[in-house]
């Protein structure tokens, strides 16, 4: 299983964070250990003063392929959540500055979680989704304002990676990404459904 990441998808973030708008997917990946199941708590890193947030929407991938035509690429995920990608921000912020990849600030043991998965609308387009910290919204997002479509990131990662049954596309936060605490809840939202909840500790 493989977690797929795509940086700076929404314009607005791209922004916050003083990168340039890309012209196509920027791609990152995950290891498995990443991921934290939402039943249990996300441990604090060490290596870290700066943990932040980030809301995305995840696909799953439902069907093995490889170098997927866009107008195809619909038929390779069949349920999708809401997400978080934890970033050292810190230590992402030191990497980029020395031109080093990002990985131990984005692919850290516990760096991200899922919520439950759920059958996808035939209207994907105008989808909303929020993050609530502590019970005060903290990211709102629309699907509508991705750079990049789920069928174009489904069929650009596609020319790199196989993708496999099971594997998770993270798809790119909107604008709003901040600083979690030790103790935080955070619960997450899709199309007004709550499919997430994990704590800090």
């Amino acid at each position: 299983m493989k977690i797929i990441c795509i940086g700076r998808n929404y314009v607005a973030h791209v922004l916050e964070l003083k990168n340039e708008i890309p012209s196509s997917p920027v791609i990152f990946l995950k290891p498995k250990t990443a991921l934290v199941h939402q039943s249990y708590p996300v441990h604090y890193p060490e290596f870290t003063d700066d943990l932040q947030y980030e809301a995305e929407v995840v696909l799953r991938i439902c069907k093995n392929g490889k170098n997927i035509a866009e107008r195809h690429a619909r038929n390779y995920y069949d349920k999708w959540t809401i997400g978080i990608d934890f970033t050292a921000r810190d230590l992402q912020t030191k990497l980029k500055k020395q031109g080093l990849p990002w990985e131990m600030a984005k692919a850290f043991d516990g760096s991200c979680v899922v919520g439950d998965f759920v059958d996808i609308p035939k209207d994907m387009k105008n989808v909303p989704f929020e993050l609530y910290q502590n019970e005060e919204k903290v990211q709102s997002g629309k699907t509508h304002n991705m750079i990049f479509s789920f069928d174009k990131i489904v069929s650009f990662v596609s020319k790199y990676f196989t993708l496999q049954m099971g594997d998770l596309v993270f798809t790119g936060t909107p604008e709003g990404v901040g600083p979690v605490l030790p103790y935080d809840e955070l619960v997450g939202k899709l199309n007004g459904a709550e499919l997430l909840k994990v704590t800090i500790i």
